[in-house]
């Protein structure tokens, strides 16, 4: 078994290393408020992301077998049709995930 000191010595480095990288956020925080960068990030970073998740979603979608991609096609139109119809962010997710759930577990099952 590792000598007392040893483990107090990790358990301290350990401890410092993860207050450190749990501070960092909020030591760089007041710097970048007054930067032109963040509100542009804020206004654009929304697209971006939903534009990644559509790729990431889309990358993997099989259109060369049964059902062709329909589920996440029809997903997609209902989570596009309830963002355009609310303009909520979390309403158009749950949305679209809830509807590719049921066409993925219930319809398109054999």
């Amino acid at each position: 078994m590792p000598d007392v000191g040893y483990l107090a010595s990790v358990v301290a480095v350990a401890s410092t290393v993860t207050w450190a990288l749990r501070a960092l956020p909020f030591a760089l925080l007041a710097p970048l408020r007054a930067s032109s960068v963040v509100p542009y990030l804020a206004t654009s970073m929304p697209v971006g992301v939903m534009a990644i998740l559509v790729v990431h979603t889309l990358r993997h979608t099989p259109l060369t077998a049964p059902p062709y991609g329909a589920t996440v096609g029809i997903a997609l139109a209902a989570t596009v049709a309830l963002h355009l119809w609310r303009h909520n962010v979390v309403l158009s997710i749950a949305g679209g995930t809830a509807v590719h759930v049921v066409l993925a577990s219930v319809v398109f099952t054999g």
